[in-house]
């Protein structure tokens, strides 16, 4: 009797363990599958980005589309709207080409007689002229004729200033270099290409050995760049990879990361190897307070701990939590577009606001609204977190993130100046990462770190409304007049000392390549 006991009592052990077992696979299982369906609907988002109709729009619970009775707004002109009119170019130079009737042809064909002008019948065609050429640079030189003793007897004329001495590139092409890839993200190697036909074989040593000699010249306005960031009194921050292959590097690691800290005047891209705090606590190393709009990353909560900076967290980020729960958990999408339908209110409702600022009774009301909607949804999440039984994990833990996070979300309900998402700074990342596509990272470390100076400064130029080409030009003028070197007034092309600046409006989006209207 007691040895059966005994095996009884195994077997019931052993049973425990097969079904713990088989729930602990099952659990794997489940999850393995709502991985691999949320690497499906990634696949198709991207597919869906690249054929142009790409969006974290979702559909209403059950998966059906939105009412027929409010389709979307088309893009484009809409019919029936006033049209702007065909854009105008007065600032163009003008070439006048006259074309006249043959002369045979200016003669009636009844009598003879010949016709005679009466004026021109005028229109204009816009056209754009590329070409290279080499100039032949003749410096005159005078013999003296007088026999008096003491002075030269040849006189030259001056040396013609060189960006760089010896080099045989001239300004226009190293601000065509410069503009091709720092500003519109292309490979050198495709420039190259485009020039050659025009008829200009340039080497991709010869350019790059340039680059590296040219990048000193952009460093003091750098410097500058990052001091008058932190004077500023709110930014956005995100960072993304960038890899850099450096065979002479100390630090074996190639992916490195670009980061990027965003204000109303200046925009500063900075690389380094980390991904920790140290970045941003140095950026902001001299700064007393202020507030960094960010996503959840653990290195900004670090900053905040450990400097008096404090955090606006990123709502669309918690709407991308949803979005996720949804289309991994069918039986959540429900759900889920509940709580997305509620973010979308915020948003409305922050937008109602921020509409009647300049009106103290509107602006009341409207901020009551506000304040009574972030009240109701808090009171939802600690009714959901509360009641029984439990919601699925993956919910939880979304409304979880939610509740640790609430204070940094709701920061811009007492401020209206802060924006509820990070999104300035993700569009600031968007040509960088172009860049890192198509030329893939920087191949030095010098290299990289020319790379974020002028991504840092053509996005401040932008925001300052100053064309790079005519600023950068000027700029090369003036160090090649230095010898090649920093100019003792550079202070004067700071973007906010130009005469030509006008900031952008603090929540204006500017893309850098071409002005926004705000």
């Amino acid at each position: 009797m007691r040895e059966q006991r005994r095996q009884a009592n195994y077997y019931r052990s052993m049973h425990r363990k097969a079904v713990a077992r088989e729930q602990r696979l099952k659990e794997q299982l489940k999850a393995a599958r709502s991985k691999l369906k949320e690497l499906r609907q990634r696949l198709r988002e991207r597919w869906a980005r690249r054929r142009g109709n790409g969006s974290e729009k979702r559909p209403r619970s059950g998966g059906a589309p939105e009412a027929a009775a409010t389709p979307p707004r088309p893009r484009g002109q809409q019919p029936g709207a006033k049209g702007h009119g065909r854009r105008q170019h007065p600032h163009l130079p003008v070439q006048v080409e006259a074309h006249e009737v043959d002369p045979q042809e200016r003669r009636c064909p009844a009598c003879g007689e010949d016709y005679h002008a009466h004026g021109s019948e005028d229109s204009e065609l816009l056209e754009i002229e590329v070409r290279a050429y080499r100039r032949v640079i003749k410096r005159q030189r005078y013999r003296r004729s007088c026999q008096c003793p003491g002075p030269p007897r040849l006189l030259t004329a001056p040396l013609v200033p060189r960006l760089l001495p010896k080099g045989i590139l001239g300004i226009s092409i190293w601000v065509t270099v410069l503009l091709d890839k720092y500003l519109l993200y292309r490979p050198t190697y495709r420039l190259l290409e485009d020039l050659r036909g025009h008829g200009l074989n340039l080497a991709q040593g010869t350019v790059t050995d340039g680059l590296r000699r040219l990048a000193p010249l952009f460093a003091p306005l750098r410097e500058e760049l990052i001091a008058r960031s932190r004077t500023a009194a709110h930014w956005h921050a995100d960072e993304t990879s960038w890899q850099v292959f450096d065979a002479t590097s100390e630090d074996t690691c190639q992916r490195w990361c670009l980061w990027v800290f965003w204000s109303a005047e200046v925009v500063v891209f900075t690389l380094d190897p980390s991904r920790s705090a140290r970045v941003p606590k140095e950026h902001f190393k001299s700064v007393t307070g202020g507030v960094v709009s960010v996503d959840r990353y653990s290195s900004y909560k670090r900053l905040a701990k450990d400097t008096a900076l404090e955090l606006s967290y990123c709502w669309a980020h918690v709407r991308r939590d949803f979005i996720t729960v949804a289309n991994e958990r069918d039986q959540q999408q429900e759900w889920a577009d509940q709580w997305l339908a509620e973010i979308a209110t915020l948003y409305r409702l922050n937008d109602e606001r921020l509409a009647v600022r300049d009106e103290p009774t509107q602006y009341a009301v409207a901020d009551a609204a506000l304040q009574a909607a972030v009240q109701a949804m808090e009171a939802r999440r600690e009714r959901e977190l509360a009641q029984q039984p439990k919601l699925p994990e993956a919910c939880e833990k979304v409304l979880c993130s939610l509740r640790n996070h609430w204070q940094g979300l709701t920061r811009f309900v007492a401020d209206p100046d802060l924006p509820l998402d990070n999104n300035q700074a993700e569009r600031a990342l968007r040509g960088p990462v172009v860049g890192r596509k198509n030329y893939y990272g920087s191949g030095a470390t010098w290299s990289g770190e020319l790379s974020a100076t002028l991504f840092s400064l053509f996005h401040t130029l932008e925001r300052w409304r100053i064309n790079p080409r005519t600023w950068l030009t000027e700029y090369l003028h003036a160090c090649a007049r230095a010898g090649g070197r920093v100019p003792d007034d550079y202070a004067r092309f700071l973007p906010w000392n130009h005469p030509e600046a006008r900031l952008l409006p603090r929540g204006s989006p500017a893309a850098v390549g071409g002005e926004r209207a705000a």
